[in-house]
């Protein structure tokens, strides 16, 4: 079966229609496409779905088995929309069994995700679709204005400049124009931090989650809160004994690394064992991602160990016999580490459906 893709990446079906990803089905991808072309004439995602749906249409006229999805990111264009959109996929290739694929785009933005299709299935090809305008109807200021309604670009663009004026302006008024500086060097800095790592997102989604298992009595909110507070003890652990030595500012930051470092990986596991829990008994099975992710857990924190003692050998504070210590935690760390990314992808390979090729050629 082939299966005709279309991306949504910055979730303009969930943000402007309110049509929650992934879409699956002829009839529901055509209520999605005239829901956001309703609410959004302009929106080119609206043709894409369409030019999806024809394509549909157009492979199942020629005789082929095929489907077509819709897949969502989120409004936040990154590392998370891209998490979600690789999520999605994998929840219709379980009710799809597609051997091959088509991506319906609207542009380059979406295609950045092609690499994701591919390591799953087949890709045939890429149809990209352009919207047709005439050209005189359309000026510089009506660009510029329509640009600025979207409110991705104004959250790049408006609001850093809007900060500025605001946090100056106050200072100023105040009488204290050097803090007022500052204070908008500190705030643009978390902006831009939360922005590029899309710390705001994922701050959102846990928030939802947590609401969600509230309501649900899902057994990760209990865990996800015992892992809060063993980071919680991470750092109180770190904190103490930084204020306790009085040795080097090096050397004290070292022991609170130290100190934390086993909290925090003790709370990465506990969180970890609650998102399994909570997939055990929604899908009736144990995910098998629980051991990838604390192979990776262990192993990052025995890395992190042996960098903090490999330092603090470095600068003459640990004792020459931890040497061996040392270059064993490191060793351990990055083995356990390779482990887990060959274990992801003996466990993608073991979950790909054959190749329709395959499978003819071992019959």
């Amino acid at each position: 079966m082939r299966l005709v893709v279309c991306i949504d990446r910055d979730d303009d079906l969930g943000r402007k229609a309110g049509v929650v990803g992934p879409v699956v089905g002829r009839a529901d991808v055509l209520d999605a496409a005239v829901r956001l072309g309703t609410v959004d004439p302009e929106d080119s995602d609206t043709n894409a779905i369409f030019a999806a749906v024809s394509l549909l249409d157009e492979l199942r006229g020629a005789g082929e088995e095929c489907e077509v999805c819709i897949l969502t990111g989120s409004p936040k264009v990154g590392v998370l929309s891209d998490r979600r959109v690789a999520d999605q996929f994998d929840h219709v290739l379980d009710r799809v069994r597609a051997t091959s694929s088509y991506l319906v785009s609207d542009g380059a933005e979406d295609e950045f995700l092609f690499p994701i299709l591919a390591s799953r299935v087949r890709v045939d090809g890429v149809r990209r679709v352009f919207v047709r305008q005439n050209a005189s109807i359309e000026s510089t200021y009506y660009t510029l204005v329509r640009a600025l309604k979207d409110p991705k670009l104004r959250a790049k663009t408006v609001l850093p400049f809007a900060l500025v004026l605001l946090i100056l302006g106050l200072a100023a008024a105040g009488g204290v124009l050097l803090w007022g500086v500052i204070g908008l060097a500190v705030v643009l800095g978390v902006y831009l931090i939360f922005w590029t790592f899309d710390i705001d997102e994922a701050i959102i989604d846990s928030v939802r989650s947590a609401s969600t298992d509230v309501r649900q009595g899902s057994v990760a909110f209990g865990f996800g809160l015992f892992a809060i507070a063993l980071v919680g003890v991470g750092f109180l652990s770190g904190y103490n004994a930084y204020y306790a030595s009085t040795a080097p500012p090096l050397d004290r930051i070292l022991l609170f690394l130290d100190s934390g470092l086993i909290w925090w990986v003790l709370g990465a596991l506990v969180w970890e064992s609650g998102r399994a829990i909570r997939r055990m008994f929604s899908r009736g099975r144990f995910p098998r991602s629980f051991l990838v992710a604390t192979t990776s857990i262990v192993g990052i924190g025995c890395v992190s160990f042996g960098i903090v003692y490999l330092v603090r050998y470095l600068e003459g504070i640990s004792r020459p016999s931890q040497l061996p210590l040392i270059v064993g935690l490191i060793v351990a760390g990055f083995g356990l580490v390779i482990g887990a990314g060959v274990l992801q992808q003996h466990f993608r390979s073991a979950s790909r459906p054959p190749a329709v090729g395959d499978a003819t050629g071992s019959s």
